[in-house]
């Protein structure tokens, strides 16, 4: 999946690390080093979405999907699926993150900056925020204060998790601050995901800090009600329906295919786990068709289960249905829904299960109007999940979040810190169900740090018993 956006984030991340410390005496007019923020936007917005959000071939989003017991690996064990990890297998994950992305987005911000562009700031300061939750739930303990000093810091330290989430609150604060200023440009269809609409953006910044509070609910240092008190006065100007949701749209055609649609193509080895399809029916869930096709083979809703010792054929399997993996299919990023899950859990820990109610109820019911699922199935399937009480309510809470943010790395953190939903280590595992993945083996040899010893069974610093 390379795509033009690769090559022109690589064109304007070269020109601008080479205009530090050169003399322009061999000036190519055909190789401008200034490039415009309305350039460097949507390829950064592409590589989020294509090499973050849904990364391919086993890469990190998909290696996580499989810890979720949502993807499976149509090959016999060990794999990704059965907890098979190497240090090299996360190498190009972790320069998608610091490489293409945060130093991309690196460039925007200080481009933006010197040109009085504060629209363009804010927006780089979110999707900052964005990359670096993804990359310290994933790895713990990050390089990002002395990640983009060139040579100055030929070896950054790691920033703690704590001082990260700390950083990434910063941010947003501040991109908030940037969009009220009203100065500078606004962008247009250079925005891949809004179209320059920058209350959507706020909208959007206010969601992640609500987001990252609750991530802290069990973090040292922490209480559950501090926390979910922050998200609470946050979500207040959040996102308030699903036309906020941050999403990258695809038109289909060749070489501009949804990249989730690649993940599942009939050419590759991935397919849905029989965890995640069987769920549906055992809650008698409508949204089934919705979000599954039916195995070509039978006709009928199959996952594999992780960890066989044989291959099956891959047209006996179930995939996602096209409105999450269609070819010209969202890829969605932040979702609507999750805002409401988010309150109705912090709502739930500051005022009871009762209180909590609406706000998971409507979770459900966006969820299911964005599917395009009936009105007499939607009060049909509440109906059946029953009534939150002080024993089940973040248990529902969470299992629901978790279908609405399908396919979404965010899951993976959920789980972790709740316990929800309910997972037992697959068939053939190699350790227990991972709490992290591996630091990358071309870090541990350019930039050599303790922390680096991490298991996959290690617990993140918020990630407490």
């Amino acid at each position: 999946m390379k795509k033009i956006y690769f090559i022109l984030s690589f064109a304007f991340m070269m020109a601008f690390a080479g205009c530090k410390k050169y003399i322009d005496v061999n000036y190519d007019p055909n190789r401008p080093i200034d490039v415009k923020e309305s350039l460097m936007l949507p390829p950064v917005q592409m590589l989020i979405s294509q090499n973050i959000n849904a990364s391919g071939d086993g890469n990190l989003s998909v290696v996580l999907q499989q810890y979720l017991q949502v993807m499976a690996l149509n090959q016999v064990a060990p794999n990704f699926g059965t907890y098979q990890m190497y240090n090299i297998d996360m190498d190009g994950d972790w320069s998608n993150v610091y490489v293409r992305t945060l130093n991309n987005l690196n460039l925007l911000n200080v481009k933006a900056t010197a040109n009085g562009n504060f629209n363009y700031t804010a927006i780089s300061k979110i999707l900052t925020a964005y990359t670096l939750g993804y990359a310290t739930d994933a790895w713990g303990d990050i390089p990002y204060s002395q990640a983009f000093k060139g040579i100055d810091v030929a070896n950054p330290v790691y920033d703690t998790q704590q001082q990260i989430y700390t950083q990434i609150q910063r941010l947003l604060d501040d991109a908030i601050a940037d969009i009220g200023r009203n100065a500078g440009l606004t962008p247009g269809s250079d925005d891949l995901m809004y179209s320059g609409d920058m209350a959507k953006w706020k909208k959007l910044a206010y969601t992640l800090k609500a987001r990252y509070y609750m991530h802290l609910t069990k973090a040292p240092g922490n209480t559950a009600a501090a926390q979910a008190q922050l998200a609470l006065t946050a979500l207040t100007n959040g996102m308030q329906s699903n036309n906020d949701d941050a999403k990258i749209a695809f038109a289909g055609a060749a070489g501009a295919e949804n990249p989730w649609q690649q993940n599942f193509l009939p050419g590759t080895t991935f397919v849905l786990a029989n965890t995640f399809v069987d769920a549906f029916t055992t809650r008698n869930d409508p949204r089934l068709s919705k979000m599954v096709k039916p195995a070509k083979q039978t006709g009928l809703y199959t996952g594999r289960q992780i960890g066989l010792d044989e291959i099956g054929s891959l047209e006996a399997y179930s995939i996602p249905a096209d409105f999450y993996a269609g070819a010209n299919a969202n890829n969605y990023l932040v979702n609507y829904t999750e805002a409401l899950f988010l309150k109705a859990e912090a709502t739930f820990i500051v005022s009871g299960a009762s209180t909590a109610q609406p706000f998971y109820q409507d979770g459900i019911k966006q969820h299911m109007e964005k599917l395009g699922v009936g009105t007499t199935d939607v009060n049909s399937y509440l109906s059946s999940r029953g009534t939150l009480n002080s024993s089940n309510a973040l248990r529902l809470i969470i299992e629901e979040k978790f279908i609405s943010n399908f396919l979404n790395p965010e899951n993976f953190t959920d789980w972790r810190r709740t316990g929800y939903p309910a997972l037992t280590k697959v068939k053939n595992a190699l350790s227990d169900i991972p709490r992290r993945v591996l630091y990358p083996n071309s870090e541990i040899t350019a930039n050599p740090q303790p922390q680096q010893k991490a298991k996959i069974t290690d617990r993140l610093w918020w990630d407490a018993n």
